[in-house]
């Protein structure tokens, strides 16, 4: 049978795929998203019926259906370079992202038609989670070496990650608010903070060590173990309905990020943008966890819940996508042979991202709204749309391209 070039080029790493299936999601996943806030904004049409509350099919799209595409795209790459293993075959990756990507394919049917149908899509996403965390561990197993601390950190998270989407199936099949609860705080404090988290105390100093002159990389293992245990214990509390008592937890935490951020040179890794990137998405990390501080503590003082989901929104948009967009940048870049460097385009999408964040905070903030003119709710799903999907268009082609040097890859 004759393969046909374009599917060796673009199955030819499995970053290629990934980064694809998720540069497509982040467009779609806000399409659906703002055209719901339209609706319910403008009055110009009425939001689409879905059978599932579309808070919760947003929830669902953004914790497993959209960042799982680039984990996996970024795990797949590191993986078999920080262990000094073997490379993930071809064959586990395209099955990985087929799985993911049969799912999503089957999601947004569903989520208009008949809960089967998406329940369907929820089961693929599934298989295509145990197909990635398969590939892998078979690295993880087998590498020649002896530190794998911070894979053995991922490889828990990834655990987390698949018993919350699982959380959403049971939901689907027994809509009992104690399923979806689990689901919403296991993919958000357990798999998608301490994937990132983790990959940031990684990567970011050592990114840092290369561009900033004598800078001393600090990674110690007992801040990341403070850092995801706290994570952890917030996901606990807040399973258990202790928001009153997040801000034990949060302060701490914040305090904790915003050290790391100082130990790591953030004024001096602002001096390069594809560096800076990625400090000014850790820096999201820390002021969205003193958010959820202040608020839980206004809460225990007072009994009132300040600014509602603008801490959400800080972590997701501020620190997760954020995040999410810088490193996939870099790895767009160094591995099609193209220059790693952040031009003006490229920055400006990133900035576009931490613009949206901040709009979608003030949307919490009601003496802000009539300034504005139009709700920042709507303001920041329009701003997702502009400036991600402006990157989406400059990445998504590379691709579907061989690598400009010639290399394979």
């Amino acid at each position: 049978m004759t393969i046909s070039r374009p599917w060796l080029v673009f199955t030819a790493a499995p970053h290629r795929m990934m980064f694809f299936g998720g540069a497509v999601q982040l467009v779609a996943v806000m399409l659906y998203w703002s055209t719901e806030l339209a609706g319910r904004y403008t009055g110009a049409w009425s939001p689409p019926a879905t059978v599932i509350p579309a808070l919760w099919a947003h929830m669902a799209l953004m914790l497993y259906g959209l960042f799982s595409f680039f984990f996996f795209g970024f795990l797949m790459t590191t993986y078999p370079r920080w262990m000094r293993g073997k490379e993930i075959p071809r064959p586990a990756y395209v099955r990985t992202f087929l799985l993911l990507a049969a799912g999503t394919l089957l999601f947004y049917p569903g989520l208009f038609t008949a809960i089967p149908v998406l329940l369907a899509g929820v089961v693929l996403w599934l298989a295509g989670l145990a197909s990635g965390m398969a590939a892998l561990w078979r690295v993880y197993r087998t590498a020649p070496t002896d530190d794998r601390f911070y894979e053995t950190w991922l490889n828990g998270a990834f655990c987390a990650g698949w018993l919350g989407l699982a959380a959403f199936a049971a939901w689907l099949l027994d809509p009992r608010p104690v399923w979806l609860q689990l689901s919403l705080n296991l993919g958000l404090w357990l798999f998608l903070a301490p994937v990132l988290s983790t990959v940031a105390h990684r990567m970011i100093p050592f990114f840092t060590g290369v561009v900033v002159p004598d800078y001393r990389e600090v990674r110690p293992r007992w801040s990341l173990w403070l850092l995801n245990g706290g994570l952890a214990l917030h996901g606990l509390l807040a399973v258990l309905d202790l928001r009153p008592w997040l801000f034990a937890v949060d302060l701490p935490l914040a305090a904790l990020a915003f050290w790391h951020s100082r130990a790591w040179r953030f004024r001096a890794g602002l001096t390069v943008r594809l560096l800076a990137v990625l400090h000014i998405a850790y820096l999201w990390f820390g002021i969205a966890l003193l958010l959820y501080g202040l608020q839980s503590l206004a809460l225990a003082v007072t009994g009132t819940l300040w600014l509602d989901k603008a801490p959400l929104h800080a972590f997701g948009i501020g620190f997760v996508t954020s995040m999410l967009i810088g490193m996939a940048s870099r790895v767009s870049l160094g591995h099609s042979g193209r220059p790693l460097e952040a031009d003006t385009f490229t920055w400006l999408c990133f900035l576009g991202v931490s613009l949206a964040a901040l709009l979608r905070i003030a949307g919490e903030w009601p003496p802000l709204w009539p300034a504005l003119g139009i709700h920042p709710n709507l303001l920041a799903g329009f701003a997702w749309l502009g400036f991600v999907g402006a990157w989406v268009a400059r990445f998504l082609p590379i691709y579907l391209r061989p690598r400009i040097d010639g290399r394979p890859g």
